[in-house]
């Protein structure tokens, strides 16, 4: 059977992952078992694919090329077990998925370095059908989402995700684990859901407010929504810089925000 090569896109970001040695460490720290919700974004040619086939009997792939979905449908017919859904990750439906299966999904993925923030903002809106996410990243956002306050990488990433996400290192992987190499060594994470409530309606509006100039005080950043009296209300100081605020600090300036803006306006809506 003549053997199809195909080659990686840069439109799309692809860098096959090949190295066995990494596939099988990756497959060991995931540890899907049988029967669980299991998806695979962008699965490429394959290398990965197989392995979490196996380990949980069935699973759902999404890929965006058309190439590699005919190269993937060829390669796994036989076995079955395979659902493969040609899709733009950033517009899937995960909430049909996870009905369908009857079942939290397990999302695996080595993400494309051009959609992984947006994937990841796009996820959490809902995070409440998904179990966990390993996924490789490029290690500079992966070092963003692990910052805490007062580092360099701390940001709104790792600020937004924190409410609903605990995150840690899974591994290190090189340029030369992929095909072709990229020009940054990569992370993978593992990302899990949180039993917790989702952040006040304001927050994600105060963290990317906050953080829109670093080096602006709280006082000027969030003046169209607290004063500095109202953040010194909630304990903090109005000079302080959105790096020195912890997840549950912006939280307090959320629902001191929300209160603020229901007071001026009884009847509004806070989104």
């Amino acid at each position: 059977m003549r053997r199809i090569v195909i080659r990686a896109r840069k439109r799309f970001g692809q860098h096959f992952l090949h190295d066995p040695a990494v596939i099988a460490r990756i497959v060991a720290a995931v540890g899907l078992q049988p029967g669980e919700a299991a998806v695979e974004i962008g699965p490429g040619r394959g290398a990965l694919t197989g392995a979490l086939l196996e380990a949980a009997g069935r699973l759902d792939a999404i890929e965006i090329d058309r190439d590699l979905v005919t190269l993937l449908r060829g390669r796994f017919a036989a076995g079955g077990g395979l659902t493969l859904h040609e899709s733009d990750v950033l517009d899937f439906d995960w909430r049909a998925l996870a009905a369908a299966r009857g079942a939290r999904l397990r999302l695996i993925g080595n993400l494309p370095y051009n959609i992984s923030t947006p994937l990841l903002f796009r996820l959490l809106d809902c995070i409440d059908v998904i179990d966990d996410m390993h996924f490789m990243l490029q290690r500079e956002v992966a070092e963003r989402i692990l910052a805490g306050p007062g580092s360099d990488a701390y940001g709104r990433l790792g600020v937004m995700l924190a409410p609903r996400l605990g995150a840690e290192r899974v591994l290190d992987v090189g340029a030369g684990a992929f095909q072709p190499p990229p020009r940054v060594t990569s992370t993978m994470v593992r990302l899990h859901a949180l039993d917790a409530p989702p952040p006040p309606p304001l927050y994600g509006v105060l963290v990317a407010a906050a953080f829109a100039q670093r080096r602006k005080t709280l006082r000027n950043a969030l003046r169209e929504y607290l004063d500095a009296a109202q953040i010194r209300a909630v304990g903090l100081d109005p000079g302080a810089r959105a790096e020195q605020l912890s997840p549950a600090q912006f939280a307090a300036l959320a629902r001191a925000a929300q209160q603020a803006a229901l007071a001026q306006a009884p009847d509004a809506v806070i989104h």
